[in-house]
């Protein structure tokens, strides 16, 4: 079984950004995981393109970008040219979700689509056969630290069993109080990418804690 570790960036020190992206990069994460917030259509804000454009030049893992934004047709295009591999964009944001995910991989990223945990996974049917990865989201978006969502697991173990029973190839994502605790729970319901912030960028050792996660996630 392979798992994937994002370290979400939105519980990393800012004013060492550089530094601690290189870290989690150096203990061997595939995916870094972007999060940005626009203050609509979640209440926090974040960061930009300049951002993604300033690491991309310091790192080679994979820019998971997770738009927690309105509108964000208006602004794949720029994440893209900064860097981005992967943009995963909210179900609950998008008016025209087939016309946004066709739009990201016409530009030539990967496409996610997200979903909040009031969100059911149903939902996605008509398009999953077009998507690059499903995120799961186990806490409301908005802030790091919170407390996972136990309702995730059976949304996560119905989309894996509607993957293999459709021949489908999507990733599955965990986005939310993922821990050394909660990271066999999910891995088990069928997740693929594990996204972490606090449980790795909280700790005196990102880089280490980046190979404890993974083999928590493991631990059956």
């Amino acid at each position: 079984m392979t798992i994937k570790i994002a370290p979400s960036i939105l519980s990393a020190d800012f004013a060492n950004l550089g530094a601690q992206v290189a870290a989690v990069e150096a203990g061997g994460a595939e995916y870094l995981h972007i999060d940005v917030m626009d203050g609509h259509f979640v209440p926090n804000i974040t960061i930009g393109p300049l951002v993604v454009a300033a690491l991309r030049e310091r790192s080679r893992m994979v820019f998971d970008t997770h738009l927690m934004i309105e509108a964000p047709d208006k602004y794949i295009l720029d994440f893209i040219q900064a860097g981005a591999d992967l943009i995963t964009v909210h179900q609950e944001a998008c008016v025209h979700l087939h016309r946004t995910l066709s739009l990201i991989k016409e530009k030539g990223a990967r496409a996610g689509v997200a979903l909040n945990p009031a969100t059911p996974w149903q939902s996605l049917s008509c398009i999953l056969p077009m998507v690059d990865l499903v995120l799961v989201m186990s806490v409301n978006p908005g802030f790091g630290g919170q407390k996972f969502i136990a309702g995730a697991l059976p949304k996560i173990e119905a989309l894996a069993r509607y993957r293999q029973a459709q021949g489908l190839h999507y990733e599955i994502q965990v986005d939310g109080g993922v821990n050394r605790t909660t990271a066999s729970q999910v891995v088990q319901a069928g997740a693929d990418v594990l996204v972490a912030g606090s449980a790795l960028f909280g700790t005196s050792d990102p880089r280490a804690e980046v190979a404890q996660l993974r083999a928590a996630a493991l631990t059956l």
